[in-house]
C-alpha cells in the first residue's frame, strides 16, 4: 500500500450490463476479453488502514468508490475531459491490454481520491448505486440542462431509472418513461417519471408526442435499441437534444429526419467529477436509489447472482455482499 492509498474491504458490489456481456459473451462489440480479469466497478466499502500521507479518514469509515483513476497528464485531462483519459484504468475494463482487474474481490488498495465518505444513515448497499448514478448525472450534462423541459427516458434499466432521479433533481418538468417490461417501469415511477409507457404492450401510446412535429425537448435513449432509437426522432422536437446513453449494435440512423428536425444527438460516456455529486445526492437524499436494488446475494452465491442480473423480467440491480460490513 503506497502513502497515497487506502486498504479498503469491499462491502458491495453491483453488477452492471457490461459485467454480464463480460460474463456471458467474452466481451461487446469489438472489446474481448484477452486474458483472465476479475469483474465489477459499482463497490462500496469500509476503510481498514491508510498510507502514511493520507488525510481526512479514519479506520472504519464507510465509503463508495469511484472506478475512473484517470492519468491526469494526457490532454484531455489537462482540458477537464477525464472520462475520455488516454490512460484510464477503470476498474473491470478489457478495453486495454493488460486489462484492468475489476473490484469484485473482498479488499482492494485505492488512491485516496477514490474514497468519497458515506452518511451515517445510508446503507453501503446504497452508496454502491453511485457509480450507475454518475453515468446518468453525465448524461444529464451532455444534454446540457432539462429545467423546465419535457423529457423522454427510453430503457428503465438501473441506468435509466437513476437518471430519472438525476432529471427529477435537475428540474424536467415532465418525465415520460418507455421500456419494454414492467418491473423497470414500476422502478421508473418509484424514481419519479410522470408517466410510464409499456412499448410492448401500448405500441400507439408514444403516438399522441408526435403532434406538431415532436412535444419532447430532450430524449434518453438507455436501451441501446434501435426501434427505440428510431422512435425517439419522431416524437422529439426540433432542434431537440437526444442523449444515446445505452450500447447496442450497429444501427443505420435516419438522416432524413435527423437534418430537417435539426436534432442533436450526442453520445455519452462514463463519467469522473459527477461521481462526487452522485454520493452527496444520495448521502442528503435528494436522491433515492433504493427502488433499483432488487437482489442481494453473498459472494459465495456468484454465479447464482449474475444469472438473476441477467433475468430482466425479475430483475433491475442484482448486488454482491463481499465482508461482513455488507450488513451495514
Amino acid at each position: 500500500m503506497g502513502e497515497h492509498e487506502l486498504l479498503v474491504s469491499v462491502a458491495f458490489g453491483g453488477i452492471c450490463g457490461s459485467d454480464l456481456h463480460y460474463y456471458q459473451h467474452g466481451g461487446f462489440g469489438t472489446v474481448r476479453i484477452k486474458q483472465p480479469m476479475a469483474l465489477g466497478h459499482e463497490v462500496s466499502g469500509v476503510v481498514q488502514a491508510m498510507g502514511s500521507k493520507v488525510s481526512g479518514f479514519t479506520k472504519g469509515q464507510r465509503i463508495a468508490i469511484s472506478p475512473s483513476r484517470p492519468c491526469g497528464n494526457c490532454r484531455f485531462c489537462q482540458t477537464g475531459m477525464q472520462n475520455h483519459c488516454l490512460n484510464m484504468r477503470f476498474y473491470g475494463s478489457a478495453m486495454p491490454f493488460p486489462h484492468i482487474q475489476g473490484a469484485f474481490s473482498e479488499q482492494l488498495v485505492i488512491s485516496a481520491s477514490q474514497a468519497h465518505p458515506v452518511a451515517d444513515h445510508l446503507s453501503l448497499s446504497e452508496a454502491a448505486l453511485a457509480e450507475p448514478l454518475s453515468v446518468g448525472l453525465h448524461a444529464i450534462q451532455r444534454a446540457g440542462g432539462v429545467l423546465g423541459k419535457q423529457v423522454l427516458v427510453t430503457g428503465c434499466g438501473p441506468i435509466g431509472s437513476l437518471l430519472i432521479g438525476g432529471l427529477r433533481r435537475a428540474g424536467a418538468a415532465r418525465i415520460v418513461a418507455g421500456d419494454i417490461a414492467d418491473l423497470p417501469l414500476q422502478c421508473a415511477r418509484q424514481m419519479g417519471a410522470d408517466e410510464t409507457i409499456n412499448l410492448r404492450t401500448q405500441a400507439d401510446a408514444l403516438d399522441t408526442y408526435k403532434a406538431d412535429k415532436g412535444q419532447f425537448d430532450a430524449v434518453f435513449e438507455a436501451s441501446g435499441s434501435e426501434p427505440a432509437l428510431r422512435a425517439a426522432m419522431d416524437v422529439i422536437a426540433p432542434r431537440g437534444v437526444l442523449v444515446a446513453v445505452g450500447l447496442g449494435g450497429e444501427i443505420a440512423l435516419p438522416m432524413n429526419q435527423i437534418v430537417a428536425k435539426e436534432i442533436d444527438l450526442r453520445g455519452t460516456f462514463r463519467f469522473h467529477a459527477e461521481f462526487a455529486n452522485a454520493v452527496q445526492f444520495l448521502n442528503s437524499g435528494l436522491i433515492d436509489g433504493k427502488p433499483v436494488i432488487t437482489a442481494v446475494l453473498p459472494f459465495e452465491r456468484a454465479v447464482e447472482a449474475f444469472a438473476l442480473a441477467a433475468d430482466k423480467s425479475q430483475s433491475l440491480k442484482v448486488q454482491i455482499a463481499f465482508a461482513d460490513t455488507a450488513t451495514a
